[in-house]
């Protein structure tokens, strides 16, 4: 393919495609240190599985703040120069970490830097959102793609030093990470900010706009909605957080494999995120693809128990079928809950939706370690119970979101990214 031919391919213009390289060097950064965090805090700060269980969710509490923050934020100022603001932040919370051993200081800078982290997350949807217009649902498969092909890239150099596994390697790995934030911020200085801040539906004639702003505060479908999502986004605290700390604490599996499994579900993102893509292009087709990710949340949480039954191969074997599982319902997850969270916003206030809807991650990132360690700690038959109520939230949203769609007519037309 002609490089004129990629970029045509590819919605946002120059500052669409410049966005996307930053989305890969951050996730460069953060494969290189979000792959061995649990194992950082465990061999080189020393603390007990509780502590680090504690740390993470405490720092995730904090970083709930950050999504309706940046939302606001969103609207009233330009989104590259608050997304400047929060990549500088990130790289000077993590680099205080090299400072101290104190458990107290950890925390609090772990926190602090959790704050910029989940406002990131709104901010580059919002960016992707008015950047893309009617073809969002491929800019963001893409967008995706680019950052998990970062993930295996970071992964592979995460796994190379923990192969080592000195101090100093997890040191290393946690400056890289703080340079690649500097590097994303002078990119950003460079991108033009997009039109805002009104939602552009994919392709459709929008409705007339409200007489005033409508408020997500006040909007119990929308709220019920993100309650459910905060649950099935637990997909990601399972992969990045519980998956390292199972293998050491549970199975006869090698530490090293940990970092691999990371890669491997980088790879199948890279590889399936815009294919699948297209499933998900109406909101009524992203409703649909609730039923496939239970199915797949379900048999990742039956692999993870099956791992500890069995001897090292068979546990490598099963950890790998549990991240395949889980990649795929990661996947599945990121189409649905991208278009549903924007086809749900009202024209008139992207911004304090998306905002909201923010605090789903931002929520299970604070809960979901808590929560994942205690099943850890309760041993392999707590990952099916695990598994059960994932797949009941899917039918709760969405039942919840068909009956928002026999309210009102959200749902984006039938052209789909393959199209383009």
């Amino acid at each position: 393919m002609s490089r004129a031919s990629l970029k045509n391919r590819i919605p946002g213009g120059v500052d669409g495609r410049r966005m996307l390289l930053i989305g890969f060097i951050d996730k460069c950064g953060t494969g290189l240190w979000a792959t061995s965090i649990a194992l950082y805090f465990t061999y080189v700060s020393g603390l007990g599985l509780g502590q680090v269980g504690l740390l993470v969710g405490v720092s995730g509490g904090v970083g709930i703040a950050g999504a309706p923050l940046a939302g606001r934020l969103a609207d009233r100022f330009p989104v590259t120069r608050v997304l400047i603001g929060c990549q500088l932040l990130r790289a000077a919370a993590l680099l205080a970490l090299l400072t101290t051993d104190n458990y107290a200081l950890l925390v609090l800078y772990s926190a602090i830097g959790a704050l910029p982290d989940r406002a990131t997350n709104v901010l580059t949807k919002l960016y992707a959102t008015r950047i893309a217009g009617p073809e969002r649902v491929r800019y963001q498969a893409i967008n995706r793609t680019a950052g998990n092909l970062g993930w295996a890239v970071g992964g592979l150099g995460a796994a190379a030093a923990l192969s080592v596994a000195t101090s100093t390697a997890f040191q290393l790995l946690l400056v890289g990470n703080v340079v690649s934030y500097v590097v994303m911020a002078a990119l950003t200085l460079r991108c033009a900010e997009p039109p805002a801040p009104s939602r552009v539906a994919a392709g459709s004639a929008t409705g007339a706009p409200s007489a005033k702003p409508a408020g997500p505060w006040r909007d119990r479908t929308f709220l019920l909605f993100t309650a459910t999502e905060a649950v099935i986004f637990l997909d990601d605290t399972i992969l990045q957080v519980a998956l390292p700390l199972w293998i050491v604490h549970a199975t006869d599996a090698p530490v090293g494999l940990a970092p691999l499994l990371l890669v491997l579900n980088s790879v199948l993102v890279v590889l399936f995120q815009v294919p699948l893509a297209r499933f998900g292009a109406t909101t009524e087709a992203a409703r649909r693809l609730l039923v496939p990710l239970a199915c797949l949340l379900v048999a990742g949480t039956l692999a993870l128990a099956a791992s500890a039954f069995a001897g090292r191969t068979l546990a490598i074997t099963a950890l790998v079928v549990a991240a395949v599982a889980l990649t795929f319902a990661e996947i599945i997850h990121a189409t649905a809950s991208w278009e549903l969270s924007v086809a749900l916003a009202p024209d008139d206030a992207q911004g304090a939706y998306l905002g909201v809807h923010g605090l789903a991650p931002a929520t299970q990132r604070f809960g979901g370690p808590l929560l994942l360690t205690g099943v850890i700690a309760a041993g392999p038959l707590a990952w099916p119970i695990l598994g059960a109520a994932l797949a009941a939230t899917c039918g709760v949203q969405s039942r919840l979101v068909r009956r928002s769609l026999d309210k009102r007519s959200l749902s984006v037309p039938t052209a789909t990214v393959s199209e383009h």
